[in-house]
């Protein structure tokens, strides 16, 4: 059986609207019982969250199903690193999945009074509410000694107006401001790969993965890294122009995840 990994942004919806079709193909796979998970490299919600974002958009998925990028960093750093307190740069999602671990989260104002210095890790992912000061912060922390943790590399994210600066860019700019590369957790990275994984073998016996996503520098790359069946949809980020200039090459290209549902149900029909 297919298993497959949805990222979320540009695929699912941009912003607060769906893409046309992706209501009907989630509840045609469910109705199928085949296996899928949503894998989004976005950390500013947490599955909870997200699950009701989805809801709004008439899309009815428990949490389980729902990984994000903070959440994988969550528990990588629970498996690889000892409790140590965090300065976190991203949005309320991270900042939870952050809280969870129970190791301290230092916040701005005990920052302001000294407590960077005691900061052992600085988390980084997309901030809405990004400002110099937490840049500030981040900085003298990593210079101090805390490791340096992205949840994601993405540089931009699709949003109903257009393109979006994403976590890579903030991250770019504290890597440029203490020399200092980061752990990078989420995809196309294998932490991310490994959560997927283990949460889509729950629900099935798989024998072949497909990711379906927006972006050729994370989902394809994603998949091809680790082989999967790499599916690229044109209503996010890339195009058919950049798979020319990257040679990252998706096994198969469609306009959106509507024609993905009429592709699926062509596949169940002949196996049928």
């Amino acid at each position: 059986m297919i298993g497959l990994i949805f990222d979320m942004d540009g695929v699912i919806y941009r912003g607060s609207r769906p893409v046309d079709g992706a209501r009907e193909l989630i509840e045609f796979l469910k109705e199928r019982g085949i296996p899928f998970i949503f894998l989004t490299n976005n950390s500013t919600r947490d599955p909870a969250m997200y699950r009701e974002k989805l809801l709004s958009m008439g899309i009815d998925v428990p949490e389980e199903v729902i990984i994000t990028s903070g959440l994988a960093t969550r528990l990588y750093m629970e498996k690889h690193f000892e409790p140590g307190k965090i300065f976190v740069i991203g949005g309320d999602g991270l900042r939870r999945e952050m809280e969870r671990l129970g190791w301290g989260v230092v916040g701005l104002e005990e920052a302001r009074n000294g407590g960077w210095r005691e900061v052992e890790y600085v988390v980084v992912g997309l901030d809405p509410g990004l400002t110099y000061e937490k840049l500030k912060y981040g900085t003298l922390a990593i210079r101090n000694g805390a490791k340096f943790i992205g949840t994601n590399p993405d540089t931009t994210y699709p949003a109903e107006e257009g393109i979006y600066p994403g976590a890579g860019a903030i991250i770019a700019a504290l890597k440029a401001s203490t020399d200092e590369e980061p752990l990078i957790i989420g995809k196309p990275n294998e932490p991310a790969y490994e959560v997927a994984k283990e949460r889509l073998s729950k629900l099935g016996k798989v024998d072949e993965i497909w990711m379906v996503g927006d972006r050729l520098d994370t989902d394809i790359a994603f998949a091809k890294r680790f082989g999967m069946k790499a599916l690229m949809v044109l209503t996010g980020v890339s195009n058919p122009k950049d798979v020319e200039e990257t040679g990252i090459r998706p096994d198969l290209i469609l306009p959106s995840v509507k024609e993905l549902l009429n592709y699926l149900k062509t596949l169940v029909e002949a196996s049928e």
